[in-house]
């Protein structure tokens, strides 16, 4: 919304603005403020790499997110990350394949895992509640960077330390078979 006017001043040099045009302003730094716009604000999706600290990458296998070493020609299967930012601090979204398949963290028995899900994520975003299962707190130390499951606090985005296997979520992030630490660096 851009709001354009023209700032009379009186001969006394004070500032004398039109009402509506103040209103309008008013409503403007409001609606940025509050982030509740008064038009809808699109989502921002920005691109990443990301790889675990024993140099894996994310790649797609039989339709299953998994980390590996990649070399050569099969460097080209590396998945970048597509992310999303919620509304809550260090919150986002991350999804794979061109932003068309998702993250979710769902319950299975007394276990949480990762699933991919083919969402619209502009459409979940709006739901909180169904929100919740795709959106991961990101906590950074250094260059090492670790994502929490915001609907199962406790439970980290995680690869296997020996081999190539799936990502998944642990609630043991200091388990020496799960790596949960990442280098996440803006895709140039």
């Amino acid at each position: 919304m851009a709001v354009s006017f023209a700032l009379l001043w009186s001969q006394d040099g004070n500032l004398q603005v039109p009402l509506s045009h103040l209103i309008s302003l008013i409503l403007l730094f409001h609606s940025e403020a509050t982030g509740s716009p008064l038009q809808e604000k699109p989502y921002k999706m920005q691109t990443f790499r990301i790889w675990d600290v024993n140099q894996k990458v994310f790649y797609l296998s039989n339709n299953q997110l998994v980390a590996g070493y990649l070399q050569a020609a099969n460097a080209k299967l590396e998945e970048k990350i597509y992310v999303v930012l919620t509304e809550s601090p260090g919150g986002m979204f991350l999804g794979i394949h061109e932003g068309k398949l998702w993250l979710a963290c769902v319950k299975s028995g007394e276990k949480n895992t990762l699933q991919l899900e083919e969402v619209n994520i502009t459409d979940v975003g709006r739901n909180k509640e169904e929100a919740k299962r795709f959106a991961f707190i990101r906590s950074q130390n250094g260059s090492i960077t670790s994502f929490e499951s915001a609907a199962y606090p406790g439970w980290f985005l995680c690869t296997e330390s020996e081999g190539d296997g799936p990502v998944n979520l642990t609630n043991k992030p200091g388990d020496t078979t799960k790596i949960t630490q990442f280098y996440f660096h803006a895709d140039q």
